[in-house]
């Protein structure tokens, strides 16, 4: 098998030396002169991307991207000399989950520099390039589930095969948006010809896929057999058709305007209300499917099991709900959504619980202690539990996108404006410059029930070498709300400042989830202290009755 994964990762890898070296080689140089003016100092990083994460984001997404291609290499490695077992599942079972850590890094990490640095107080855009980047994510997400089916039970053998290529060929087309142009986004980096490559590279590698997987299906034949819809192996079959919906909806109205315009000859663009619209829905169910499916037993479940399992959690998220109704929360999806999120956080917290209380009553360890020894035990499926917190902590910060407040003012030193609770006077604008920019910034002192609680320093800059503006928000981050506060420019007449004031209710558990969801993924990635030891030949029968000895 290894000579072909070898031979896979070599034919990418000439594919992209060969673009880069005779196609759209980045080594040109440009001719001064023709339309350019030679600049010695150069104009320097553009002023968006002076910001801390895009030092990490680029890279760790381009990991994720790249990485990828390892998985791939191994199942056609398999495919090809048609091998029977799951060796290539066990080999990548590691660097896929890497990978996917780096990609769910990348696309983070350009999600709070949107939101730091843009000044729109947004975090994802739906833009196409950001879509793609979520695409791969999306199937190597459902990979990661499904691929735990093969190795329990020796099923959905095609499917995690058609996944593990589904998001290497979902890498190549983020890099064809990327630098095709064919669409139009803030993130695409030319026009070039080089879209007709990936798309001949595409073609031929996804036949090629096809044609392997149509001719060894007898040896993709599945071990078992679903046996009850209220199973745990039905709701890894849910979590990955919900997710590949998903993926279709995104990658439907990331194409719509290219489509639209091939059919029509108009180009029309898929804004951020159709994609909210499908995957609003979608996120929820999937939601409910991650406090589920831990509960649920293997092969079948009895329904006085289910009673046991679910009864509290969930009551939990029912009293939730029914609480932020009589508070006057009347935002449908809000209430599920955070009525879910309770759900799904009682139910992994119980079989923390379960398994602590049980190791603490058999070994006298502190509660503590026993946390860590279980999570030590199996830490695949206690770090994956984590990782289902952080998302669970994503969610509630999504949610608070519902609640969202803002306002844009003119105002000059000593005017005060409000917005929600809080009461923000101009105590002054100032200005200056240093060798790179010249700034002006407003100082703005924040009340709250008539008590001062903070004073902010949004600004304005104007980068020399680029002559290009910018602006540096200042955000008051608390786990309830951020106050966020842009310096949008002065007035016309050049006598007050334009600022643009939010209030972003729980986003900051966005980040707090994503954190656990890192750590979560790091401790995956720990060997488990109990390693299961399977027999190499297995007993079939039981002879009760000895034949007769023949003489």
């Amino acid at each position: 098998m290894m000579p072909w994964v070898t031979a896979t990762l070599m034919v990418t890898e000439a594919f992209f030396l060969l673009l880069i070296s005779y196609v759209v080689s980045p080594f040109e140089v440009l001719a001064v002169g023709q339309e350019i003016v030679g600049v010695p100092d150069g104009n320097g990083l553009n002023p968006l991307l002076q910001h801390w994460a895009m030092a990490i984001h680029p890279p760790t997404l381009y990991l994720g991207y790249v990485g990828f291609i390892v998985p791939f290499a191994f199942a056609m490695g398999s495919l090809i000399t048609r091998q029977k077992g799951d060796a290539w599942i066990h080999t990548t079972r590691r660097w896929t989950l890497i990978t996917w850590g780096f990609q769910s890094m990348g696309i983070l990490l350009g999600a709070g520099w949107a939101y730091a640095v843009l000044g729109w107080g947004g975090y994802w855009a739906w833009d196409p390039v950001e879509n793609a980047s979520l695409l791969p994510w999306i199937t190597a997400t459902a990979f990661l589930h499904s691929v735990m089916m093969q190795e329990k039970k020796g099923m959905m053998k095609v499917w995690n095969v058609v996944l593990v290529s589904a998001t290497f060929f979902l890498c190549i087309f983020g890099t064809f948006l990327t630098r095709s142009g064919v669409v139009s986004s803030v993130h695409a980096f030319a026009q070039s010809p080089i879209g007709k490559y990936f798309v001949v590279f595409l073609v031929l590698h996804i036949a090629v896929v096809v044609y392997l997987i149509l001719d060894r299906l007898d040896y993709l034949k599945s071990e078992s057999q679903l046996e009850s819809i209220v199973s745990r192996e039905s709701t890894f079959l849910f979590n990955n058709l919900i997710l590949l919906a998903s993926c279709f909806a995104i990658l439907w109205g990331t194409l719509f305007p290219v489509i639209s315009e091939a059919v029509t000859g108009e180009k029309i663009s898929v804004d951020a209300p159709f994609f909210n619209r499908v995957n609003i829905p979608i996120g929820l169910f999937l939601l409910f499917l991650t406090g589920v499916g831990p509960l649920i037993a293997w092969r079948r479940t009895s329904t006085e099991s289910l009673k046991r399992n679910f009864q509290w959690p969930a009551v939990g998220g029912l009293v939730t709900m029914v609480a932020l109704f009589a508070l006057g929360v009347r935002h449908f999806y809000a209430l599920i959504s955070l009525g879910l999120c309770v759900f799904v956080a009682w139910t992994i917290a119980s079989e923390f619980f379960k398994g602590a209380r049980s190791i603490a009553s058999r070994t006298g360890k502190n509660f503590a202690a026993a946390m860590v020894e279980l999570t030590y035990r199996n830490t695949r499926r206690y770090g994956g539990y984590i990782v289902h917190i952080g998302v669970v902590a994503m969610f509630v910060g999504f949610t608070g996108a519902a609640f969202n407040q803002d306002t844009t003012v003119e105002v000059g030193p000593g005017d005060t404006f409000s917005l929600g609770h809080y009461e923000l006077r101009i105590a002054g604008i100032n200005s200056g410059e240093n060798s790179n920019y010249s700034w002006s910034s407003a100082e703005i002192i924040v009340s709250k029930n008539g008590a001062i609680i903070d004073k902010l320093y949004p600004e304005k800059r104007f980068y020399k070498a680029s002559q290009q503006p910018s602006s540096e928000v200042d955000i008051r981050r608390r786990l309830n709300e951020d106050l966020y506060l842009n310096f949008a420019g002065m007035s016309a007449d050049d006598s007050k400042a334009v600022i643009q004031a939010y209030i972003f209710p729980l986003v900051s558990w966005i980040w707090l989830g994503f954190w656990v969801m890192m750590a979560g993924t790091l401790i995956c990635l720990i060997p488990s202290k109990v390693r299961l030891q399977y027999a190499k030949t297995a007993v079939v029968g039981v002879v009760r009755d000895h034949a007769p000895v023949q003489k």
